[in-house]
């Protein structure tokens, strides 16, 4: 008897059935992203409060730094920044020592995920190194703004771990713990806003 391949789709909340290892655009709903980013913790929820602190929210804060490095970046970059970490929605946050442990197999995922969810939103399936490597930069800054205000590090620490930003990219960025329904809302609202610009 031939084996049954085991499922590898996941339904979403808006009816779509989204394929994993073949993820198509038209799978893809802003509202599911925005739903699953909002209910995904970071730092593995280890932060401060009474609410963990979300991928959706981790998202709006990199899409603000990312704007900060560079005002003057089309829009859809930093539609691109605000989408960096969308594939969580559906494969989760994994804390860098577990992406190390899981190997190579989880940086193909996320990249097919990344090209379908780009697609689906008019972006190029693979965007350029130069983009990419700002929003990595944001991404970097946000995590070292998150480790000293929410995770409980030592400026010290996150220096060492993260590298200390300059003031321009921190400056009054307060992170704050909000019930996900909230963050979820402003994802939405925040990507809606960025897509009728481009």
């Amino acid at each position: 008897m031939p084996k049954t391949p085991p499922r590898a789709w996941q339904r979403m909340l808006s009816g779509r059935r989204l394929d994993l290892l073949d993820p198509t655009p038209v799978d893809i709903e802003i509202e599911d992203i925005a739903h699953g980013l909002a209910f995904v913790a970071r730092w593995n929820g280890q932060t401060r409060g009474d609410f963990a602190y979300s991928v959706a929210e981790h998202s709006l804060l990199v899409e603000q730094i990312f704007a900060r490095l560079d005002p003057n970046a089309p829009v859809r970059w930093r539609l691109a920044a605000l989408l960096h970490d969308a594939p969580e929605y559906v494969i989760g946050d994994m804390i860098s020592p577990v992406k190390a442990a899981i190997g190579p197999d989880y940086g193909a995922l996320d990249e097919r995920l990344s090209a379908a969810i780009h697609l689906r939103f008019g972006l190029p399936g693979v965007l350029p190194k130069t983009v990419k490597a700002k929003i990595k930069r944001a991404d970097h800054v946000s995590a070292w703004l998150e480790a000293v205000q929410l995770a409980g590090f030592a400026q010290a620490e996150a220096d060492r771990f993260f590298g200390r930003p300059p003031v321009r990219l921190t400056e009054g960025l307060h992170l704050h713990l909000r019930p996900p329904a909230d963050v979820r809302a402003e994802f939405t609202a925040r990507h809606a806003a960025l897509m009728v610009q481009i």
